[in-house]
């Protein structure tokens, strides 16, 4: 009986499916298109919960980014009369 399991489970293709007839076929042709445009980052399901989008992910690393970097201090002298 699981003899017959493993058989049926088997990665062979059928002879239907014969690749060496294909034509044209390039490996990787997108890759570079596709990478140009993709950044993913996963993110952990409690965080994912906080935000609907990817929008509200970004307006909240931008926020983050203000919130660390050093604040310049205000070097100019005001005149006063």
């Amino acid at each position: 009986m699981k003899k017959d399991a493993e058989n049926e489970m088997g990665d062979e293709l059928h002879s239907e499916y014969d690749f060496s007839q294909m034509q044209g076929g390039v490996r990787g042709k997108y890759v570079e298109r596709y990478s140009a445009g993709t950044n993913l980052v996963l993110l952990d399901p409690d965080v994912a919960q906080a935000f609907p989008n990817d929008a509200a992910v970004n307006e909240a690393l931008r926020l983050l980014i203000q919130v660390a970097q050093p604040q310049q201090p205000n070097t100019t002298m005001q005149r006063t009369e």
